[in-house]
């Protein structure tokens, strides 16, 4: 292979180095995060720096989490297979998987993350922040488990099912704020473990969208999230941050949840977090799950860019929120 890429081998060596702190009793992410490390060769330039990333896993089903609403933002509930087309890279593709989020029974498993921001600089927000955490998640007792990720100079995971919720409630309201901020690490390490989910998987970030300790850059996160298959939602406290910085965070939080079908919100009181966590999980209930078999057999590792569309006439005003593409799966020598 030759010698790595001297970012490549600064991006393992913060990955494999694992330098997320002590994990607490209950994580079930015991392997080192090689997912993550395949994505960031492609980052790197493994295969040169003139080509696009190249991705190496992937399963052969697409799945699109996707919602829908009218011109009042209500959400559209009652849609059908039917009523919905695919197309990715300009050709139309068959849909072979279809639920909605409201059918208990058909619908896909529910995986929720929260990654949790306790640096120094939520010390003036941490206690709204927790607030929110807390009330976001009392609702969602039909998720199948709850990973949290918090995280400051270091990087804390733990995975909780329903009966432990109370734990991770519990470690919610005892983190205390202080040192550095490694949002973006974070938010690395929790989508290599949601690659192995079965489902549907939803993050909710809690943070001031600072990062002053990452090894990954804001374009790898990027990368990461556009690979991954995780729908991300960002409640950003930026009132107490610097006022030259405050516009830049908003739109890297902004992109990061857009990218993946998401929302992001940006609350100043209790009232404004109530009304961003009844949205977020309003577009939960409300998202349908469609799924495809590419007609494109490449396996490539090539970006692929898909664009959902309401096939009815009657429908055409209505605004759709899904992901934007997907990495194909690789294969040497093609």
């Amino acid at each position: 292979m030759g010698p790595k890429p001297p970012l490549y081998a600064r991006l393992c060596t913060r990955i494999i180095g694992c330098r997320i702190g002590t994990l607490h009793q209950n994580v079930m992410f015991t392997r080192i995060f090689a997912t993550t490390a395949v994505i960031l060769m492609a980052v790197a330039g493994l295969l040169g720096a003139s080509q696009q990333p190249i991705f190496r896993t992937r399963l052969d089903l697409v799945t699109m989490g996707v919602t829908v609403t009218d011109r009042r933002g209500t959400y559209v509930s009652d849609l059908t297979r039917d009523d919905f087309e695919i197309v990715e890279d300009g050709r139309k593709q068959t849909i072979t998987y279809f639920a909605r989020g409201d059918e208990a029974t058909s619908a896909p498993p529910l995986h929720v993350g929260l990654l949790f921001d306790t640096s120094g600089s939520m010390g003036e927000d941490i206690k709204l922040s927790r607030s929110a955490a807390v009330r976001f998640l009392n609702t969602l007792s039909d998720a199948e488990d709850m990973t949290l990720v918090d995280f400051d100079t270091e990087v804390r995971v733990a995975k909780y099912g329903q009966r432990d919720f109370a734990r991770m409630v519990e470690r919610i309201r005892a983190r205390q704020p202080g040192g550095w901020t490694a949002m973006h690490d974070a938010l690395g390490v929790f989508l290599d473990g949601a690659a192995e989910n079965e489902g549907r998987s939803i993050l909710v970030i809690y943070t001031d969208g600072g990062d002053t300790r990452s090894t990954l850059s804001f374009a790898d996160v990027i990368t990461l999230v556009r690979a991954s298959d995780v729908t991300i939602h960002v409640v950003g406290f930026l009132e107490h941050q610097a006022s030259s910085s405050r516009l830049t965070q908003r739109m890297r939080l902004t992109e990061i949840a857009e990218t993946t079908g998401g929302q992001a919100f940006f609350p100043s009181a209790m009232k404004d977090v109530e009304s961003a966590y009844d949205k977020i999980v309003a577009q939960i209930r409300n998202q349908y799950t469609l799924g495809y078999t590419s007609t494109n057999a490449a396996q490539d590792g090539k970006w692929r860019k898909v664009d959902v569309k309401i096939g009815r006439r009657d429908l055409k005003d209505m605004r759709i929120q899904s992901r934007r593409g997907y990495f194909a799966l690789y294969k040497e020598g093609q």
